[in-house]
């Protein structure tokens, strides 16, 4: 590629500087790829993107509705199924979590996803024969009714899978990053931007995401409650300690997306 052809693409007003900083590089699923000198770079043989942000932006909408209820209507599930989401030991595996050094905040909150991450990946592994039923089923109704909508379930289904496997390796990704920065920064540069706020905020973004997906799950397999309720307290937990280690990480403005949100 042309030296001249990037330094113009560099200063084209179009594109929002450093928006690819603190994002979850899910290009296909992002809404601002035509404003990315990234995502240009890397895709331009996929044509019209700003065609795909507009399709985009109405599929994160969908998930952010989801979101606005879920956790409340989660614990009111539980609590009816006489499960405490609060009382879950996320950590039953670790020992003297007080006296032990290593067991620190941090410590934790990158243990706690890694382990997030392990334990979804089995689940699907061992679970794969319920998407095949679910499939099955979907075909049935489709055949012989007219009242339901199976096409829509399934989309539903597929969405809510491909989300939680995106996010399901990255949020520890993030975290540590988050986890790493936090420790180099300087503490008594109050006002400038951390990039272990930044960071935090994108591992949220993804347990936020992640969150509405189990839910979406849990209305299609309910024979799956007690474990699909266990991950979304794994999420919860991990949410918790991230808002305690990293307070100002929902206040981190990225570039793009947060400011044009607020501004818009």
């Amino acid at each position: 590629m042309e030296k001249d052809y990037l330094k113009k693409l560099a200063k084209d007003p179009g594109y929002i500087p450093g928006i690819y900083n603190y994002c979850d590089r899910w290009c296909e699923r992002c809404r601002f790829t035509s404003r990315c000198l990234n995502c240009t770079l890397v895709e331009e043989q996929f044509g019209n993107l700003q065609e795909n942000d507009e399709l985009n932006e109405v599929f994160w909408q969908k998930f952010s509705e989801v979101l606005q209820n879920t956790l409340t209507m989660i614990k009111e599930m539980a609590k009816e199924k006489g499960i405490d989401l609060d009382s879950i030991d996320i950590e039953k595996n670790y020992k003297n979590e007080e006296t032990n050094k290593k067991n620190s905040l941090a410590h934790l909150i990158s243990h706690t996803s890694k382990n997030y991450a392990k334990l979804i990946g089995k689940w699907f592994n061992s679970n794969e024969y319920l998407f095949l039923k679910k499939e099955d089923e979907i075909n049935r109704i489709r055949v012989i009714s007219s009242q339901n909508n199976p096409v829509e379930e399934a989309i539903g289904i597929k969405d809510a899978i491909e989300i939680i496997r995106w996010y399901q390796y990255q949020i520890n990704v993030k975290l540590k990053r988050a986890i790493e920065s936090e420790s180099e920064e300087l503490s008594d540069i109050n006002d400038f931007p951390k990039d272990s706020d930044g960071s935090a905020k994108v591992a949220l973004i993804g347990i936020d995401r992640s969150t509405s997906a189990w839910k979406m799950l849990l209305t299609s397999f309910p024979e799956q409650e007690k474990q699909i309720l266990y991950f979304i307290a794994m999420l919860e937990n991990i949410k918790n300690r991230v808002e305690t280690q990293f307070p100002h990480a929902r206040d981190f403005v990225r570039p793009g997306f947060d400011e044009i949100e607020q501004n818009g």
